[in-house]
C-alpha cells in the first residue's frame, strides 16, 4: 500500500504525478524531505469497501463543464461520503507504521492524482494539501479529505474540460516531513509569461508557501539571468502577511509588515536558481518548482513542467532563430499527423530542387516541428539583403499579423535582419527559377484566357496519368502506395508552381495597379475580385447548394433531413440507405470533392466521404435558406457589384491627366483580375485530389493491417511517418501498436489547445499577437479587413465544422479556415477568423460571396461569445460589440 521515495516503482499509477516526481527528485539527490506514498491502491481499496463507485457515478451523471451549480452539487455529494466512511485496517495499519516511524514529526499531506503534474497537464491547485499535520488520527483524517478532494468541483471540471474520463481517475497521498519554513516560494526555470528560457523567475514570501499560491500576498519577484547567473531585476512585494505551523498542528496567518525587507538574499536567489537549473537538466524541460528555506537549509517540495509553455523547435540564443507557424499561412491551427508532415516536408524537398538543392526532406532546415505542428524559419532570410524586404511585402497579404510581430523582432541586433550577405550562386539560383516564370507571365499578359486554359489542362493531364502500381499483398499494396506519394503527391507543387505563378502572378499586378489607381478608394479595388469565375473553392460551395436544391425538390429527401440528426445522416449515406434521390445526389457531390475535409493538407486527416457528417450539417443549412437567397444569386449580385466597380474606377481614372490611358488601364487590369485571380485555389485543390488517390488505398490496405492485427484501426498508419511505413511495409518486426497510440496520444492533446503561436523564437518568447491587440477596448476590436462591407449579427464561435450548423446570418467565429470550412460562408452573414491575410482561402471565398470579413483578430473565439450581437466592418477592419 505503501512507497518509499527511493522505490523505483514509484510510477506515474502508482504515485500519481506529484509522488512520481518526488520520489524522482529524491532518487537524484536532491533535498527532498523525508516522507512516504500511499498509493493509489488504497483508494481504490477504500472506494471498493464503502461502494463510493456506483454513488460517484450517479453524482457525475451528464455533467458539464459550465454547470458551476451541478458541479458542487455533485462534489459535496461525493465528499460527504468519503467522509462518513471508516479507512479499512489494511489501509491504516501500514500508514499509521509508517508515520510513527518519522517519529511524531508534524507532516504534511498532500494529493497526487494520476492525471496531475504531468508534461502536458499541470492540475494545479485542483486537489487539497493539508498542512502541519500532527498525531495517527488527525494524519489518517486528513488521507481521506485527500481523497475526497479527487471530486472538487474545480477538479471534476477540469477533467471534463481536458477529456479525461472520470472513471479512470484515481489519488495517492504523500506523507512528507513538514518543513518550518522561514522563506518559501516557487522557480520558474522560464520565463511563464514570454517563454524566454533564458530568464528564471522566483517568487517569494515569508513562512509556509501557502500564502503565495493561494494569493494572498504580495511575493518579492526576483529574475536571473540563467546563462550568465547574473541577477537582472528585483522587486520586493508587500509581503503583508504570512503563513506558518501552531505549536498544536495546523496553520495560522501572521501580520509580517515586510513590504521593505527582502525574502532572500542575493546569495539564496543565486542558490535557488542554480538548483532550478539542475532540475530542468533533470528532466529535459523547463520546470515549475515549489521551495522553502529553513534554518538557512534549501528544501525542494514540488517540481513540475511548466505546462503554459509552446515548445520550439530548436532552442539557441545567439544568433536567433524565428519560425512562424506553417498552419496560420494555411488557416489551419490544429496538429498535423506524422505522416501529414512527413508529405508536406516531402512537398518542400521537390521545392528546394526547383532552385537547384537537391536534398532529402530530413535535409532541410527551413522548416522545424513543435506542438505537432510545423514552422517556417524565418530568420534566415530576415538576414538576408534582399529577402528582408521581400518577406516584409508578403506578409502584408498572407499574414499582415505575423508582419506586425516580425517587424518587432527585426529590431533585435542578434537577429541581423538585412544584415547578411547576397551570394551570386542565390542569385544565380533565383535566376535560374524565375526567368522561364517571368517570360511566360508575359505571355500570360498578352493572352490570360490561352494561359488559363493550358495551366488547368496541364492539371487535369497530370491527373489522369497518376495511378497506383497494383501487387499481390498488404506489403506490395503499402509500398506501392509509399512510392506513389513520394513520386507523385510531393511532387505536385514542384509540378504545377512554374506552371501557376505565371497565371496567378499577373492577377496580384493588376489588382496592385487597381489599388494604386483607386488611391484612397482601395475598397472597390476589392469589390473587383467578388463572383470570380472558374475558382474550385467556389465551384465546391455551389456545387453543394445544388445538391440541398435536389433535396429540396425531393419531398422524402427533404423530410429525412429535416427530421434527421446529421450524424445519423452520415451513418445512412455510408450504409447507402438514404432516401434515393438523396443517395445518388450526395454520391455525385461525393465523386468530385469527397476527397475534401477540414485540415485536408494533411494526408492523414480523415475525408468527406470517409466522415460526411459536415456535409450532412451543411445541407440541413442550406435548407433552411429561403430560395430566394440562393448563393447561386448571391454570387451574381457579386458579378454585377465587381462590373460596377470596374465602370466607377474607370469613371474616377478618366478624370485625371492621361484619363484615356489611365481607363484603358483599369480595364485591362480588372479583365486579368477577373480571368486569372479564379486560380488562386487550384494548386491547393490539385494537391488534394492527389492526396484523395493515395489515401483511398491507404485506408484500404490499413484494414489489411487491422485484420492481421499489426494496427489497431485503419487511420493508424498516418501516425507512422514515411520512413517508418517503409519498415512496416518490409515485415519489420516492431511494436506498432505502441507507437502509433503514443503518437496518436500527443496529437489529441495537441489538438484540445486553443491558442497557438503565431512566431516563435529559438530564445524561447512565443508570440500570439493578433492586430490590434493592444489598441482594442472592450466595445471594439480590430483585424485586418480582407472583405468589404458591413454587416450586424449574432456571433457563433465554431472550432470544429464537423460538429456545427450555422444559423443563416450568423457571424462565423473561428481560429481559421480552409476551403473545407467555405460551405458555411453560403450561410454566414461574416466572418472573423484568428489567423489570416487578404489572400488566404477564407478571405478569397468571402470576397466572392460578399461576405464582410476580418482576420487576424487576437484571440476572437475567445473575446467574442455564442449570442453577442456584433457589427463587422471588413473595409476598415472594425468589430464592434453592440451587446
Amino acid at each position: 500500500m505503501l512507497l518509499a521515495f527511493d522505490d523505483p516503482g514509484a510510477s506515474l499509477e502508482a504515485a500519481g504525478g506529484k509522488g512520481m516526481n518526488l520520489a524522482r527528485l529524491a532518487r537524484a539527490g536532491f533535498p527532498v524531505p523525508r516522507g512516504f506514498i500511499v498509493q493509489t491502491e488504497a483508494y481504490r481499496t477504500f472506494v471498493a469497501a464503502h461502494e463510493l463507485q456506483r454513488k460517484i457515478q450517479g453524482a457525475i451523471r451528464g455533467l458539464s463543464a459550465e454547470d458551476a451549480r451541478g458541479l458542487e452539487y455533485a462534489s459535496e455529494k461525493i465528499r460527504s461520503a468519503f467522509s462518513a466512511g471508516t479507512m479499512p485496517t489494511e489501509v491504516a495499519w501500514p500508514i499509521r507504521a509508517a508515520y510513527e516511524s518519522l517519529k511524531d514529526t508534524p507532516v504534511a499531506v498532500r494529493s497526487s492524482a494520476t492525471a496531475e503534474d504531468l508534461p502536458d497537464l499541470a492540475f494545479a491547485g485542483q486537489q487539497d494539501t493539508y498542512l502541519n499535520i500532527i498525531g495517527e488520527t488527525e494524519v489518517l483524517k486528513a488521507v481521506v479529505h485527500c481523497w475526497s478532494s479527487l471530486w472538487t468541483a474545480r477538479a471534476l471540471s477540469y477533467r471534463i474540460r481536458n477529456d479525461i474520463a472520470q472513471e479512470d481517475a484515481a489519488l495517492a497521498v504523500i506523507l512528507q516531513e513538514m518543513v518550518p519554513s522561514e522563506v518559501s516560494g516557487v522557480l520558474f526555470t522560464a520565463n511563464p509569461l514570454t517563454g524566454l528560457r533564458s530568464e528564471v523567475v522566483i517568487d517569494a514570501t515569508f513562512g509556509l508557501g501557502e500564502a503565495l499560491v493561494s494569493g494572498q500576498v504580495e511575493p518579492d519577484h526576483y529574475v536571473v539571468n540563467s546563462l550568465s547567473g547574473e541577477i537582472a531585476s528585483k522587486a520586493v512585494g508587500d509581503k503583508k502577511l504570512s503563513i506558518r505551523g501552531k505549536a498544536g498542528g495546523g496553520v495560522e496567518t501572521i501580520a509580517e509588515h515586510a513590504s521593505k525587507r527582502q525574502a532572500l538574499p542575493d546569495d539564496q536567489i543565486r542558490q535557488l536558481a542554480s538548483l532550478g537549473q539542475r532540475v530542468q537538466k533533470e528532466y529535459g524541460a523547463p520546470q515549475d518548482i515549489e521551495w522553502a528555506f529553513a534554518h538557512d537549509r534549501l528544501y525542494l517540495l514540488q517540481a513540475r513542467a511548466i505546462t503554459s509553455l509552446f515548445p520550439v523547435p530548436e532552442e539557441s540564443f545567439d544568433p536567433l532563430k524565428v519560425w512562424i507557424s506553417f498552419g496560420a499561412v494555411q488557416g489551419l491551427v490544429g496538429p498535423l499527423t506524422p505522416l501529414g508532415r512527413d508529405t508536406i516536408l516531402h512537398f518542400a524537398a521537390g521545392a528546394a530542387r526547383m532552385f537547384g538543392w537537391n536534398l532529402r526532406h530530413e535535409e532541410i532546415d527551413v522548416f522545424g516541428i513543435a506542438g505537432e505542428r510545423i514552422w517556417i524559419k524565418i530568420s534566415d532570410l530576415m538576414r538576408h539583403p534582399i529577402g528582408n524586404r521581400v518577406f516584409a511585402g508578403a506578409l502584408r497579404i498572407i499574414e499582415p499579423s505575423i508582419g506586425q510581430i516580425l517587424r518587432l523582432l527585426a529590431a533585435d541586433p542578434r537577429l541581423g535582419a538585412g544584415r547578411g550577405r547576397l551570394k551570386l550562386s542565390s542569385l544565380q539560383r533565383l535566376a535560374h527559377f524565375f526567368l522561364p516564370i517571368l517570360a511566360r507571365a508575359v505571355h500570360t499578359l498578352f493572352d490570360p484566357e490561352k494561359a488559363r486554359a493550358d495551366f488547368e489542362a496541364a492539371i487535369e493531364d497530370r491527373l489522369q496519368s497518376s495511378q497506383i502500381a497494383p501487387a499481390d499483398d498488404r506489403f506490395g499494396r503499402l509500398a506501392n502506395i509509399l512510392a506513389f506519394i513520394r513520386e507523385r503527391v510531393a511532387t505536385a507543387f514542384p509540378f504545377l508552381l512554374p506552371k501557376f505563378i505565371p497565371v496567378f502572378g499577373p492577377s496580384l499586378a493588376a489588382l496592385n495597379l487597381l489599388n494604386e489607381i483607386a488611391g484612397e478608394n482601395r475598397g472597390l479595388a476589392l469589390e473587383v475580385t467578388r463572383g470570380l469565375p472558374r475558382n474550385v473553392t467556389t465551384e465546391m460551395d455551389l456545387a453543394l447548394w445544388d445538391t440541398a436544391a435536389t433535396l429540396r425538390a425531393d419531398r422524402a429527401a427533404a423530410g429525412a433531413f429535416r427530421e434527421t440528426p446529421a450524424g445519423e445522416l452520415a451513418s445512412q449515406y455510408l450504409q447507402g440507405t438514404l432516401p434515393a434521390g438523396a443517395q445518388t445526389a450526395i454520391a455525385h457531390f461525393m465523386f468530385r470533392y469527397g476527397m475534401r475535409g477540414v485540415g485536408e493538407i494533411d494526408l492523414g486527416q480523415p475525408r468527406w466521404r470517409e466522415e460526411p457528417a459536415p456535409v450532412m450539417q451543411t445541407l440541413k443549412s442550406y435548407l433552411q435558406i429561403d430560395p430566394e437567397h440562393a448563393p447561386a444569386l448571391l454570387f451574381a449580385k457579386g458579378e454585377q457589384a465587381a462590373r460596377e466597380a470596374v465602370e466607377k474606377l474607370a469613371a474616377e481614372a478618366r478624370k485625371g491627366r492621361a484619363g484615356w490611358l489611365k481607363e484603358k488601364l483599369v480595364r485591362a487590369a480588372a479583365r486579368r483580375i477577373r480571368l486569372l485571380m479564379g486560380a488562386r485555389e487550384s494548386p491547393k485543390f490539385f494537391a488534394i485530389r492527389m492526396m484523395g488517390i493515395a489515401r483511398q488505398p491507404l485506408l484500404e490496405v490499413g484494414r489489411e493491417f487491422v485484420e492481421a492485427r499489426t494496427i489497431d484501426r485503419p487511420g493508424d498508419l498516418a501516425f507512422l511517418k514515411l520512413a517508418e511505413l517503409d519498415s512496416l511495409a518490409l515485415n519489420e518486426p516492431r511494436d506498432w501498436r505502441a507507437l502509433i497510440a503514443e503518437r496518436r496520444a500527443a496529437f489529441e492533446r495537441e489538438a484540445r489547445r486553443r491558442q497557438v503561436p503565431r512566431v516563435l523564437v529559438s530564445d524561447g518568447r512565443a508570440f500570439y499577437e493578433g492586430i490590434g491587440s493592444e489598441t482594442d477596448t472592450a466595445d471594439m476590436i480590430t483585424g485586418s479587413p480582407v472583405s468589404p462591407g458591413v454587416v450586424e449579427g449574432a456571433v457563433h464561435v465554431v472550432f470544429d465544422p464537423h460538429q456545427s450548423q450555422l444559423a443563416p446570418g450568423e457571424i462565423l467565429v473561428c481560429p481559421g479556415t480552409d476551403p473545407a470550412w467555405t460551405p458555411l460562408f453560403m450561410v454566414a452573414g461574416g466572418l472573423i477568423t484568428e489567423v489570416g491575410g487578404m489572400m488566404t482561402h477564407g478571405s478569397v471565398v468571402a470576397r466572392e460571396y460578399g461576405i464582410p470579413a476580418v482576420v487576424g483578430v487576437h484571440q476572437a473565439t475567445t473575446r467574442l461569445r455564442d449570442g453577442q450581437r456584433i457589427r463587422v466592418d471588413g473595409t476598415t477592419g472594425k468589430i464592434v460589440i453592440l451587446g
